[in-house]
């Protein structure tokens, strides 16, 4: 009996070590991928092997699928050999086949040569092609010029400068010139995987801020993005007298010498938290540009303030928090010396500005204190007002614009949609019709006893969603884009279909205070002279197709 025991009992040992063993070798869930690296830079027809590593390294299912962002950037096989193909990015995603959500990425940045570390004194020439990784802020010396050629990804690190973690800032002092193309605009911008939905006005960077040295600064097929870091005690702009710390957030562009020369043309500024351009001086020519995504709780595509002679045409603007254009002579006759503010507005498109300001500040044009102005031939479309000019009958540098400006010939058209915001429900402004109408402390367009008319030609939406005031634009939601949306489709046209009603009524004659400041006679900018586009006689940007 006591050696049957002993078989019987060593049995039931065996069996239970073999059970065991064989519970644990069974396959686990997949519930991690990670990559051997998360960013690479490579030249164009370089490779890069990835390795994956899965956790648990037992798990059930190892089948996984991989994915380029932009295959004309850079493509990526399915054993992670990623090549890439022309200058530009792309996010290389591996993810598994059971679970897409279980993924890990990639940045990839194809250059024709990768310049890391940047900080301090820049200049020179980034080469076409270029990438240039800035890790601290970069300063362009007093006398001296940066040369951005085409294609060049200028990177800024979203992690800031010091333990605050400082938005870096872009100084200019000297020269700056951006020379992209269509083909290869340059792009000022962040690490690929940080430009997402999220961080739209997430104000990564501090953006370009010129100082009162900088004589001149050219931007020809630039994207410049995700701008408006906080102004800090330690922000360069901070420290250089031009913001404020802890009142101000960073634009795109500034700008603060009257004597310099300005051109920003055929680029994009999209995805800030603060205004896109914020001029307090030079001589500028704004054209055939795009606006999108501006402004978090404020700001505007331009603003415009003392010591700026402009021009200003033949821009798209979309969504931009309060207005498309805030010109203003604040600042005039200060310390710095900055001249009355001369802007002419024309030919722009304006869309679905206002609405995601609180209040009843903004929503298409606003001009105020001492500005003299003409705005003429402009498209606003369910934008959340008309042209604001606020004590138009006291004109001066505290108070209203000058009278002598023109604002007249402008197009209002409504659509149907509806705000849902409280304030716009309670202040009968739900539609862009309800706000062209609304009567409004700040509308001169009726024609008030003594002042002359605002607007007095401008052809306005009889009611909402009005048929006869629709631009018909070849690929747009007139009624069916949201008031409040930012979000901007490549695949919108606003050129105008045959027959639109912006095509007629527009003003036609161009002399005198319609005649452009530097249409004849241009702005030279290294080396170059930049004129801006003749008026058109019709209303926005784009004419027919």
């Amino acid at each position: 009996m006591k050696k049957i025991f002993l078989f019987t009992a060593a049995t039931m040992l065996f069996g239970s070590i073999f059970t065991s063993c064989t519970d644990e070798s069974k396959d686990a869930p997949l519930a991690g991928i990670t990559l051997s690296k998360t960013s690479v830079t490579l030249k164009p027809g370089q490779t890069e092997e990835l390795t994956v590593t899965l956790f648990p390294d037992n798990a059930a299912s190892k089948e996984l699928r991989w994915s380029s962002s932009d295959s004309s950037k850079a493509t990526v096989s399915e054993s992670g050999v990623v090549t890439a193909i022309s200058v530009g990015s792309a996010v290389v995603t591996v993810a598994a086949v059971s679970d897409p959500s279980l993924k890990a990425t990639c940045d990839v940045t194809v250059s024709q040569e990768n310049i890391s570390n940047v900080q301090g004194d820049v200049q020179g020439t980034w080469a076409k092609g270029t990438t240039v990784n800035v890790s601290g802020h970069i300063t362009v010396p007093e006398g001296q010029t940066l040369t951005i050629e085409e294609g060049v990804q200028v990177i800024f690190d979203d992690n800031g400068v010091g333990v605050d973690h400082v938005g870096i800032e872009f100084i200019v002092k000297g020269k700056l010139h951006c020379k992209g193309t269509a083909a290869n605009p340059v792009l000022l911008s962040v690490a690929e995987s940080k430009r997402t939905a999220a961080n739209t006005f997430g104000g990564l960077w501090g953006g370009v801020v010129a100082t009162a040295t900088c004589p001149e600064m050219l931007f020809d097929h630039v994207i410049i993005e995700y701008t408006g870091s906080d102004c800090v005690a330690t922000s360069p702009s901070v420290l250089a007298g031009i913001y404020t710390a802890g009142d101000d957030i960073t634009p795109h562009i500034t700008t603060t010498n009257p004597q310099g020369k300005y051109v920003l043309i055929s680029s994009t500024l999209r995805y800030g938290r603060s205004d896109a351009t914020y001029f307090m001086g030079g001589e500028a020519i704004i054209a055939n540009n795009t606006f999108y995504a501006i402004g978090e709780t404020g700001a505007e595509a331009i603003n415009m303030k003392a010591g700026c002679k402009v021009d200003a045409a033949f821009n798209l603007i979309f969504s931009p928090n309060t207005n498309g254009f805030k010109l203003s002579s604040s600042g005039q006759d200060d310390e710095a010396g900055r001249y009355q503010a001369l802007v002419k507005a024309y030919n722009n498109t304006v869309i679905n500005a206002g609405w995601r300001r609180d209040g009843v500040k903004g929503g298409s044009i606003y001009v105020e204190k001492g500005a003299k102005v003409s705005v003429f031939n402009n498209l606003m479309v369910n934008c959340k007002f008309m042209a604001m000019t606020p004590k138009w009958d006291q004109p001066g540098p505290s108070n209203g614009a000058d009278t002598a400006s023109k604002i007249d010939y402008n197009f209002y058209a409504s659509g149907s949609q509806e705000s849902s915001l409280t304030q716009d429900v309670e202040g009968n402004t739900k539609t862009a019709y309800a706000g062209y109408t609304s009567g409004n402390s700040s509308y001169w367009h009726d024609g008030r006893s003594g002042t002359p008319k605002v607007d007095e030609h401008s052809p306005v939406s009889a009611s909402a969603g009005d048929a006869d005031k629709d631009p018909k634009f070849v690929n747009y939601g007139f009624n069916s884009v949201p008031l409040d949306s930012y979000t901007f489709s490549d695949s919108w046209d606003f050129c105008v279909q045959s027959g639109s009603p912006v095509l007629s009524g527009a003003q036609s004659s161009f002399t005198g205070d319609y005649a452009p400041y530097f249409a004849a006679t241009g702005l030279t900018v290294n080396g170059a002279e930049y004129k801006t586009p003749a008026p058109a006689a019709r209303f926005g940007a784009f004419g027919a197709k």
